[in-house]
């Protein structure tokens, strides 16, 4: 789990946020020991125009509500095929998009924000430059390079290449191949799963609770990993690989932080199975995914032990199309955590009886397009686990976190209809989230004063991509 709140676009650069959750008086141990995974890690946004010239089709083929980055089942599909659906014979594969927005939170923040206001915040979230398309029948990706504009910082965001291949497996059509990428998740085709969830563009000024499972984030971009995959007959998806960390010096070229986390020990396995079923008008899909990964916590290896991870998950979506062009959608996902902080309580010289615990996260979201414009989402998260006095403050000493938010956006020319033509898309949209409880409690969780409902923040935002 972790300790770091803020964003994941990109996810790099932001202060690690306290929590006052950690050995206070070790603070080697504060940024690695607890602190994988963000439970509010944003889902990286994405839209990529240049899928659209190279296809031939408007954006709302492939995502719903005509823009990134939720997919339709036809764009899950095209996903999986390797990005290589193609009807023109040469298109220029370079896309960009940037959001901007405007935050206020109920309470001023205190410290404010590195570089920014304690409230009312106009800021650039990220600007984006991606190359993405397919070569052949058999080679196809997405990479991805962000500006923060609140960390001010390049680096590299989300990188998906594959090598695909179509055959008859088990006497059906099935696309299989290799994925190459560089966070658990970004390469998955629903968006149930951490790296394309709900909310798909957040903010990234407010605070956000410090607890969360590894698999939400807490390797993206710091880990590169290859997998296997297979497609079969539009219904089964299933996917096995693993991810090793990059050497510092590799990192921070990258622009990525040079130590993060930590480096995983061997390799870290993650595994995926989900099928996806017409019912009715719409598409179903019912899924599990799990990763395990052991850590040396910001690469000291002072100590032979190592901090051990076991993220299982089950999660299920429902897209329903009708006939006037509006869309239904619902999202749903449990983790477990199981964790074993050997050996940051070892550099902490702390009983190793402080060592283990288990986190559980469920997240869901229900969300209604009318006529593929104006979209209204509404989604809800809870984080729970066991009271832990030496991992966490606050007067309860438990991770307890939970809240909403809801979001109404307008997408004007998702059909392609733009007046400055098919590949340029622009979304506006309101957002606001609240919490229930804040990092163990509704009152006093930081032992000052602070409220849980003092971090409830709104937010204006405009996206354009082209």
């Amino acid at each position: 789990m972790t300790v770091t709140a803020g964003r994941g676009i990109p996810p790099v650069s932001h202060s690690p946020t306290d929590y006052r959750l950690v050995w206070r008086h070790v603070r080697l141990a504060l940024p690695v020991g607890v602190g994988l995974g963000a439970l509010m890690l944003t889902p990286p946004a994405a839209a990529i125009p240049s899928f659209a010239d190279q296809t031939g089709l408007p954006c709302q083929a492939c995502h719903i509500g005509g823009f990134g980055p939720q997919l339709t089942a036809f764009g899950r599909g095209f996903k999986l095929d390797g990005y290589t659906l193609r009807t023109k014979p040469f298109n220029v594969p370079v896309s960009a998009m940037a959001i901007a927005s405007y935050n206020h939170t109920r309470a001023d923040q205190v410290p404010p924000p590195d570089r920014l206001a304690a409230n009312d915040n106009v800021v650039l979230d990220q600007a984006s430059v991606f190359l993405g398309g397919g070569i052949g029948q058999h080679i196809g990706g997405m990479a991805q390079v962000t500006y923060d504009g609140v960390a001010h910082h390049w680096s590299w965001d989300n990188f998906d290449l594959r090598l695909v291949n179509k055959a008859r497996l088990f006497g059906t059509d099935a696309t299989y191949g290799f994925d190459v990428n560089n966070s658990p998740t970004v390469q998955d085709p629903f968006n149930t799963i951490p790296a394309w969830g709900f909310p798909y563009s957040d903010q990234g000024v407010g605070q956000a609770p410090g607890a969360g499972p590894l698999i939400n984030g807490a390797l993206a971009q710091q880990v590169l990993g290859v997998s296997a995959y297979a497609w079969i007959n539009h219904h089964w998806y299933v996917e096995a690989g693993g991810y090793s960390t990059p050497r510092p010096g590799t990192l921070a070229w990258l622009g990525a932080d040079p130590v993060g986390p930590g480096d995983i020990s061997g390799i870290a396995p993650y595994g995926r199975v989900a099928w996806q079923q017409d019912v009715g008008t719409g598409t179903m899909h019912l899924g599990a995914f799990g990763l395990r990964a052991a850590l040396h916590p910001g690469r000291d290896r002072t100590t032979t032990l190592t901090d051990h991870y076991r993220d299982i998950g089950l999660d299920a979506s429902y897209i329903l199309p009708t006939a006037k062009g509006d869309t239904f959608s619902l999202q749903a996902r449990y983790t477990h955590e199981s964790l074993d902080l050997a050996a940051t309580c070892a550099l902490a010289t702390l009983p190793l009886t402080c060592a283990n615990s288990t986190l559980s996260e469920v997240r869901g979201d229900i969300g209604y397009v009318w006529r593929g414009k104006i979209g209204l989402t509404l989604g809800a998260f809870a984080v729970t686990g066991p009271a832990n006095a030496q991992l966490y403050g606050g007067p309860l000493a438990r991770p307890d976190s939970n809240g909403g938010t809801a979001q109404i956006d307008y997408t004007p020319w998702g059909a392609g209809n733009g007046p400055l033509g098919p590949l340029v898309q622009v979304r506006f949209g309101a957002q606001y989230t609240a919490y229930g409880q804040f990092n163990g409690t509704r009152f006093n969780y930081d032992g000052t004063g602070a409220k849980a409902a003092d971090n409830n923040i709104a937010r204006l935002f405009a996206w354009i991509a082209f």
